[in-house]
């Protein structure tokens, strides 16, 4: 029977052969740490960091960004000794041109299958991960129980998944943004520009059109810190879906701003954060 060292290196050739991009984990779903010619990153840093070094360290250094789809690399004796020592394997995403979603727990999987659109999915020890094709910026914690893993980021390998990868949607994208620090001039009342479209949502139900804003408003509702920032998203996420349609009312609008005002939101802030958003997706 092959021993568990084998299995992983023979599953990390064959991610590499895929153009998965991989990297062994240890106990506690940790990269291993730096060697010592490493530490602090006096070496430089790997050359698909985010500020591009000069690291030829043979070893499996500087966590995600020694990911990669070199067998000589993968097979050579100092990482043939982290295999030994591995719990698991893992992957970069980003390298792979993917985004995983991150589901952490049923709640965030429950929020995905009302919010997100359809995709390979992967279960995991407690909720899934959502797979998308394209790549973004990584984020944690962008709601409760929900990671973003793209990008200078590494994710457990648990298996190709099952279901059809679909393309990087806006609403995901959306998840990541953080709130302009200085919002744009509005005026006091609790208008809004026009959004554009026909008025009809021509992908979406009304019943899901109704869930999203009820989920919405909840969000909303159960920010607990962090209110103007989690407003910001919200509306973000929700012109993200409906915003090109025209599918949004007033009314709905309306119950969002109606939400974020019980929170201590004022009606400017709310104006300035929708407008934002429009802007940030170009509505």
């Amino acid at each position: 029977m092959p021993q568990p060292t084998a299995i992983r290196r023979a599953l990390a050739l064959r991610l590499a052969a895929h153009g998965v991009p991989p990297l062994p984990l240890r106990a506690g779903k940790l990269p291993f740490g730096n060697c010592p010619a490493c530490t602090g990153n006096a070496c430089g840093g790997r050359p698909n960091m985010k500020t591009p070094g000069t690291c030829a360290c043979p070893h499996p250094c500087h966590g995600w960004a020694a990911a990669t789809t070199d067998p000589h690399t993968l097979t050579s004796p100092p990482w043939a000794s982290a295999w030994h020592r591995a719990a698991a394997v893992a992957y970069h995403p980003g390298g792979a041109g993917v985004t995983v979603v991150d589901l952490d727990n049923p709640a965030a999987v429950a929020w995905a299958r009302e919010t997100l659109p359809a995709t390979r999915t992967v279960p995991t020890t407690r909720g899934e991960h959502w797979i998308y094709q394209g790549v973004m910026r990584s984020a944690n914690a962008v709601r409760d129980g929900v990671d973003i893993k793209s990008t200078m980021a590494y994710a457990r390998w648990l298996g190709p998944g099952t279901g059809t990868m679909t393309a990087l949607p806006d609403v995901v994208r959306a998840l990541a943004v953080r709130e302009p620090s200085t919002a744009r001039p509005a005026p006091q009342a609790v208008t809004v520009p026009a959004l554009p479209g026909s008025g009809e949502c021509r992908h979406r139900t009304p019943a899901y059109l109704e869930r999203g804003i009820a989920m919405a408003e909840q969000r909303i509702t159960d920010a607990r810190a962090g209110v103007h920032a989690t407003v910001y998203r919200t509306f973000l996420a929700v012109l993200s879906a409906h915003g090109r349609c025209g599918c949004l009312t007033d009314a709905h609008i309306e119950r969002l701003f109606t939400a974020a005002q019980a929170k201590g939101e004022s009606a400017r802030h709310c104006t300035d954060a929708w407008t934002n958003a429009l802007t940030t997706l170009g509505l």
